[in-house]
């Protein structure tokens, strides 16, 4: 699809936006890495080199939604989810800088996700309605499908009938 709906730009927007924050955390993770004063040094570049792959997968699934493809859908909706369950983790923490944002961003994410122009778009439907300001399409009306023919006509199914039955009869 050329053109996504507003909605889905939005989600779009806020999967940008947990990627920056996801980058943020990265950052900061590699800069205490290098400094030595992660627990340990070796689990300090680790957590770089997998939040560094973590942006890299929800920038993907950003550039993925602004472009209407449907393969996004499910790592977004699984973004927000956990997105959100880190933000209340955040929250419980003490941690309101990070929790708050991150909550809202995946609230937002989910409405957006869940918004009936987004489920449409992503699930490859054609729009039923039109956009405001574009004049209506008149839909198509559907022809109905032929019955479909049996191979045998009604006197060979008889006729075939009547053979097992004489089968039968005879043992």
């Amino acid at each position: 699809m050329g053109h996504s709906p507003a909605t889905l730009r939005a989600a779009a927007v806020v999967q940008a936006a947990e990627a920056a924050l996801v980058l943020a955390a990265t950052v900061l993770a590699g800069v205490d890495a290098a400094a030595g004063r992660s627990y340990q040094t070796g689990s300090g570049i680790a957590l770089t080199v997998i939040g560094a792959a973590s942006v890299a997968a929800l920038a993907a699934v950003a550039a993925g939604l602004a472009r209407a493809r449907r393969w996004s859908r499910t790592p977004a909706l699984l973004t927000q989810l956990f997105v959100g369950i880190v933000g209340i983790y955040l929250l419980q923490a003490n941690r309101l800088d990070w929790g708050v944002l991150s909550v809202v961003l995946a609230v937002a994410g989910f409405a957006a996700l869940l918004a009936p122009p987004s489920l449409r778009a992503l699930a490859g439907k054609e729009q039923t309605r039109p956009e405001p300001g574009q004049p209506e399409q008149p839909a198509q009306a559907k022809q109905p499908k032929p019955p479909a023919r049996s191979k045998q006509t009604g006197q060979a199914k008889q006729t075939g009938q009547a053979r097992s039955n004489r089968r039968r009869s005879a043992r």
